[in-house]
């Protein structure tokens, strides 16, 4: 799924100025990252996949074509690794920032009910052309009542915000994804930055959890994106299927998490393999 910030087009007129996001793509129908463990020679390698529940420490590392540990990477949004950890029903989304020590090893902490999860590791390590995610699972132990799929809604609420969801999700074809922030019934117009962009969206294909991470390609203070109410993104989905929109937006210094079911409308569009982008690569794609 690719993104864009709300914004003029004349803004697209330097393409090459998407460089330093690491070969990103243009529109193409790739499938979505996070399903495998290991790509390209790099694996995601937990300290344990097995947890009680609580507030636990996470512990991982990447390991590297060379077998050693990855200590070098380019920074995408302000971060050398975004963290993405969801249950296996698409609930108890959180998207985190671990810290790396010198040789390599990463730690963070997330809140784990019971249950089966899956762990994502956004990336892209330095000297290799493209961003990756890699996925694996984990097993949180005590009392499992799976939570059934939210109903697909075109509005969200959470504390005192309701976000709206304008646009439809079309399989293999581009199409725009409007959301709209407001605040006991107004607008809110001065959304805060957060990892250099109003919003991020994470959205996960239920049934395997295929990842989708994207973001506004417009940056807060360029001139051109307004901070809020609307984020616009131009959405791909790799097939068709129900999907798990995930919105953080900063607003009065907290970051808060809209969620959405949405279910692909319209026929599957085939492209031709050749213009495909690599498996994974797809859903860090820019225009």
């Amino acid at each position: 799924m690719n993104s864009h910030a709300a914004h003029s087009h004349s803004g697209h007129a330097d393409h090459n100025s998407h460089a330093a996001h690491g070969g990103h793509a243009g529109h193409a129908a790739a499938g979505p990252g996070g399903l495998s463990v290991s790509e390209h020679g790099y694996t995601l390698e937990l300290d344990t996949t097995l947890f009680t529940a609580g507030t636990r420490p996470v512990g991982f590392r990447i390991i590297g074509p060379d077998g050693h540990p990855v200590t070098g990477f380019v920074p995408e949004h302000e971060k050398e690794l975004h963290f993405i950890a969801v249950r296996r029903d698409t609930s108890g989304f959180q998207h985190v920032h671990p810290v790396r020590d010198d040789q390599g090893n990463w730690s963070t902490e997330l809140n784990l009910e019971p249950g089966d999860w899956r762990f994502f590791a956004d990336i892209h390590p330095a000297g290799h052309d493209a961003t990756m995610t890699l996925g694996i699972d984990a097993s949180v132990a005590g009392p499992y009542t799976p939570e059934p799929l939210p109903t697909a809604t075109g509005t969200a609420r959470i504390d005192d915000y309701t976000v709206t969801l304008d646009g439809a999700l079309r399989p293999g074809e581009p199409s725009e994804l409007t959301l709209t922030i407001g605040r006991n019934g107004s607008p809110v117009t001065d959304l805060q930055p957060y990892l250099a962009a109003y919003g991020h969206l994470v959205a996960l294909r239920v049934g395997d959890l295929g990842y989708l991470h994207v973001h506004p390609d417009g940056a807060p203070g360029d001139g051109i994106t307004a901070p809020g109410p609307g984020i616009t993104f131009m959405a791909v989905a790799p097939t068709a299927g129900t999907y798990r929109l995930y919105l953080d937006f900063q607003h009065d210094g907290v970051v808060r998490t809209a969620e959405f079911t949405v279910r692909t409308t319209g026929a599957e569009t085939h492209q031709d393999p050749a213009h495909r982008t690599p498996s994974g690569h797809g859903a860090h794609a820019h225009h």
